[in-house]
Parts: C-alpha cells; structure tokens; sequence
C-alpha cells in the first residue's frame, strides 16, 4: 500500500474549530464522493487538540509549529495512483478536491509527500 500524508494549516482568519468542522463535515464527504473514481482505498482525518496536559511532550520536541490536522490517503499501488490521472472522470475528481481544499487549507503552509508504510507496531 501507498499512502500520501497531507500536514494541513488552515487559511489566515479561520479559527481551528471552523477549519475541523469544514474539513470533516464538508469536504469528507466529498473525499468519500470521489474516493472510487480516484482509486483511494483509506481516508483518515487525524484533527490536531490543545490539551494543556500532554503539551510538555510536544514542547519537549520543538517543532516548527502545530499543525490543524493530519490526513491520510492508501492506495494499492503507485500504478493505482498514476492510472487515476489516465483518466478524464480522474482528472475532474483530483480538480474538484483542489478546488475545495482552496476554500479551508493554506496550500502554502501545509506539507504533502507520498510515502510506503513500514509497519512496526500493530
């Protein structure tokens, strides 16, 4: 399996509240719309929390700053990803997600790299 990990910020002025809600009951559902066309297999949402408790972890870390969520995309294989893009109806998909992710995400600020899985636990 392949996967591709999207490190996501929200656009300037929209609070983390507004962006989780968006990008959970808005643009999922067109994520799950899209997913057969597109050849995903999984799709998770991994949305980022302030809780005072555990923050010492994350201090401990440093960091470049936090980010407002995580998603999670599998394919198959790369030649699941490559073959969407053969195809108008996938073309069309990948532009539609585009376009919406335009409207919540700071495309500029966020990191999205596709990579394999190596499994160490679970």
């Amino acid at each position: 399996m392949f996967k591709l990990t999207f490190c996501l910020r929200r656009l300037p002025g929209m609070t983390r509240e507004d962006f989780q809600d968006y990008w959970l009951n808005k643009h999922a559902p067109l994520v799950r719309e899209v997913a057969p066309v597109l050849r995903i297999r999984r799709y998770v949402q991994s949305h980022t929390v302030d809780i005072a408790a555990i923050a010492g972890s994350l201090e401990a870390r440093g960091g470049t700053g936090a980010y407002d969520g995580v998603a999670e995309l599998w394919w198959d294989s790369v030649e699941d990803i490559v073959a969407v893009g053969d195809t108008k109806e996938g073309r069309d998909a990948g532009r539609r997600l585009l376009a919406d992710e335009r409207t919540f995400i700071d495309l500029d600020q966020s990191s999205i790299f596709y990579a394999r899985e190596e499994a160490i636990i679970g």
